[in-house]
């Protein structure tokens, strides 16, 4: 989904009716915003490695065979995507209509790959809830983009509740950020309830993240810092960006690990941690917080082409250990 680094200046191209203070995404710009972020250390840069790695008696098992999208449903959002952020004049597309061939399967490099074509948003989504687990995928931008927004996907996890729940498009869930200078970054995926502002979403998604103020990046500013500030991931503070850019140069492969057990997640880019988040929750049908521990995982659509390959899910009993190398 979109990245909220970018996705004011997005707004302004995409849809500008509702690239508003009060209806975009948070700035900084109002009081409450700046309280949330008052007392955030300053960041400092870390080389995070990860450690004990737990071990399972299962191999890892394919989520993508290689020859169709077997266990998988699409959702599309709408048939322009500049009015998932307006005032769409239809509903969306929907569940498995994918008559255009928005997600298909392709040869990439010699091997068989999933193809997000980016044209129009939405998503590809497990039929299956999974819990506990060590999610490994791997991605490569394509050549092309088609919305004047800088290359955007994601892969979100223990999605849950109403297909396109989020701006007729996207599933409330947690989400493995996938942007250029920021892949890993967390963000959590609410609820619009059928309306088109960013102020009245339910943002019934949260997280613990442990944080530092970075002054280079636009608000929030956060960044994961292992052993920082313990900050909750909400409203109007409700993204953190990755600890640092570990992405490979355009046109490379990339390997994401996903790592969660319980209400926790690490998020692992190339080899580098880049976030770890606790207490993850979300609302029962009666509005009360709960542990988030379980749900279906989305591949996103969003206005650039990008490849899947090599997706593969293992169950493990425990969380693999963050350790920082001090340098020297």
């Amino acid at each position: 989904m979109f990245a909220y680094r970018v996705l004011a200046a997005c707004l302004v191209m995409l849809c500008p009716a509702i690239a508003t203070a009060a209806e975009g995404p948070p700035d900084g710009s109002t009081p409450e915003q700046k309280a949330a972020i008052a007392k955030d250390p300053l960041f400092r840069r870390q080389d995070l490695v990860l450690a004990n790695l737990p071990r399972s008696r299962t191999k890892p098992r394919a989520l993508f065979n290689g020859r169709d999208l077997a266990g998988w449903d699409s959702w599309l959002g709408y048939a322009d995507p500049a009015q998932t952020y307006g005032q769409p004049t239809s509903p969306p597309i929907g569940l498995n209509h994918d008559t255009v061939g928005i997600f298909s399967v392709v040869d990439q490099d010699g091997a068989p790959a999933i193809f997000a074509s980016g044209k129009l948003f939405g998503g590809l989504i497990t039929r299956e809830v999974h819990r506990n687990y060590h999610l490994h995928v791997e991605y490569k931008w394509g050549a092309n983009t088609w919305t004047p927004m800088p290359r955007n996907n994601g892969v979100l996890y223990h999605s849950h509740g109403r297909y396109g729940a989020f701006f007729g498009t996207w599933m409330t869930a947690v989400e493995f950020e996938v942007v250029p200078h920021s892949v890993g970054m967390l963000l959590t995926v609410g609820d619009a309830k059928g309306t088109h502002s960013f102020s009245t979403v339910d943002w019934r998604v949260g997280a613990t993240v442990e944080i530092g103020q970075d002054p280079t990046i636009i608000y929030p500013g956060r960044r994961y810092m292992k052993g920082g500030l313990s900050s909750r991931v909400e409203f109007p503070v409700y993204n953190v960006d990755a600890a640092i850019d570990a992405e490979k140069p355009l046109g490379q492969w990339n390997a994401l690990d996903l790592y969660v057990f319980g209400d926790r997640s690490i998020h692992v880019v190339n080899g580098v941690v880049v976030m770890a988040a606790s207490h993850l929750t979300t609302k029962d049908a009666n509005g009360r917080v709960i542990p988030l521990t379980a749900g279906k995982i989305q591949l996103q659509s969003e206005g650039a082409e990008t490849y899947f390959r090599a997706i593969t899910i293992q169950p493990i009993d425990r969380l693999p250990t963050i350790v920082e190398r001090k340098a020297g």
